[in-house]
């Protein structure tokens, strides 16, 4: 059983739901700075999402755009998110989660990455631009490396696709609350909660809700329906709100616990 399974496993046996925070690798700026970010998430999370920046992050709104800017005008990257990993892996044993838009592990090569993924300690991959219908080989791929494989599904999702994500998903699904890109929003799309009851129907993993959770009252909302919730643009945010760099890594791992003890309350 993997970390992943473990953890959902466990949190339901005790009637809790999983907090999936985030952190990108070379936010703030690359070496102790983002370490130090992604340590104060995990410390309130149960899974750390560990975002690689791109140039083009079509999935992403303003402020992970703004983020994955400044991260790779530092030098973040693919090869930082391995580092990084390696090095939240030799201080905690909670599921590491990449998420990566495709063509990173394309120029990589997808066997070559699925084997250094592995060896950085992470345990599942997040491919946003990745649909199951091109998904046959990094899917083998990945799994040969004992690594999951997360897929989106949406509001504007059919069943029938609903029904090939499900099948094709392991470690969990990521249930996107909106149909638009990550940020914070005020409410959910009106669609979401039958969308979690029609993928309940035919999902052998998980599932849980992210895009626009930025307050503990949407927090909640998504734990309710869900039995997990990633949480990501507000912790992200509070660091870019920030007078400083040491006063945003404070209030990020402040938003972060809050966000954890609302999607923990009952």
């Amino acid at each position: 059983m993997g970390r992943l399974k473990e953890t959902f496993a466990a949190l339901a046996a005790s009637k809790q739901k999983a907090y999936i925070g985030y952190a990108l690798a070379g936010f703030p700026s690359p070496g102790a700075d983002d370490l130090a970010f992604a340590r104060s998430v995990l410390a309130s999370a149960d899974v750390l999402e560990l975002g690689v920046p791109f140039s083009d992050p079509i999935a992403d709104g303003v402020v992970l755009q703004r983020c994955s800017e400044k991260a790779l005008a530092q030098g973040g990257g693919l090869e930082r998110a391995f580092e990084l990993a390696r090095q939240l892996r030799a201080e905690s044993t909670k599921p590491l989660v990449l998420m990566s838009y495709l063509n990173p592990l394309l120029a990589l090569g997808i066997e070559a990455f699925a084997h250094r993924a592995k060896a950085a300690g992470i345990d599942g991959v997040i491919i946003p631009d990745l649909p199951p219908e091109e998904a046959e080989g990094p899917a083998a791929a990945l799994a040969g490396a004992g690594l999951d494989l997360v897929f989106l599904a949406a509001p504007t999702s059919t069943p029938a696709r609903l029904k090939r994500i499900a099948k094709a998903a392991t470690g969990f699904i990521y249930v996107v609350s909106v149909a638009g890109v990550t940020g914070e929003r005020v409410a959910f799309d009106g669609r979401l909660a039958a969308t979690v009851a029609e993928l309940r129907k035919v999902a052998r993993v998980p599932l849980a809700i992210g895009f626009g959770v930025s307050s503990p009252e949407t927090a909640r909302e998504a734990a309710a329906l869900a039995d997990g919730v990633v949480v990501a643009s507000t912790v992200l945010k509070a660091v870019l709100d920030a007078p400083d760099e040491a006063a945003g890594l404070k209030a990020a791992a402040e938003r972060s616990a809050l966000m954890a003890k609302a999607v923990k309350e009952p």
